[in-house]
């Protein structure tokens, strides 16, 4: 275990050059369509977008079913790789909100259950604050090449899905349209 840590802090540890320009501050050395990410020497990284999942109403089945598929999930990962969750608050836009997630009549007898739809939505989204969380899970990995990487990450993907439902209700995106493009 000591072997591995000390392993992981001489890779982590990286000549540090004074950045001259913006650019030099973000460690992103190159973006591959897959969605994989050189941030260092041999280090790949991938992340994902998941929802949050109500462990608190879930019945005691349930619960033990999420705890033993988040430490599969767990377990998959190499002793030497490193996951971050990022959680990104952001404004809901009103104009897309109203285009994108309320629903439209459409001059048939539910209309009053679209009415009673929307009505439930927007005041849910007054109730927060006109706020959406954002959850995004980066895993970080160690690898002599990026086929190596797309192996592992390939295997760790895996585990996140299942023949037609999603597991911890991941969606697998792919974050690649970030503001710097290579």
């Amino acid at each position: 275990m000591l072997k591995t840590l000390k392993t992981i802090f001489k890779q982590d540890k990286e000549k540090i050059k004074v950045p001259r320009f913006v650019q030099d501050i973000i460690p992103v050395k190159a973006i591959y369509e897959d969605g994989l990410f050189l941030v260092g020497k041999n280090k790949y990284s991938k992340s994902y977008k998941f929802l949050d999942i109500n462990y608190a109403v879930a019945s005691r089945e349930d619960k033990e079913a999420m705890f033993l598929e988040y430490s599969e999930l767990l377990n998959s990962l190499d002793t030497g790789s490193t996951a971050k969750i990022t959680i990104n608050n952001r404004r809901i836009n009103k104009l897309d909100f109203e285009k994108k997630i309320l629903l439209k009549d459409a001059g048939d007898d539910l209309d009053k259950f679209r009415k009673e739809y929307n009505t439930m939505l927007d005041s849910q989204s007054k109730t927060a604050n006109e706020i959406v969380q954002e959850k995004i899970l980066t895993i970080s990995v160690y690898k002599k090449t990026k086929e190596e990487a797309r192996s592992y990450f390939s295997r760790i993907e895996k585990v996140f899905e299942l023949p037609g439902e999603k597991r911890y209700n991941i969606t697998v995106l792919l974050i690649t349209t970030l503001f710097w493009r290579i």
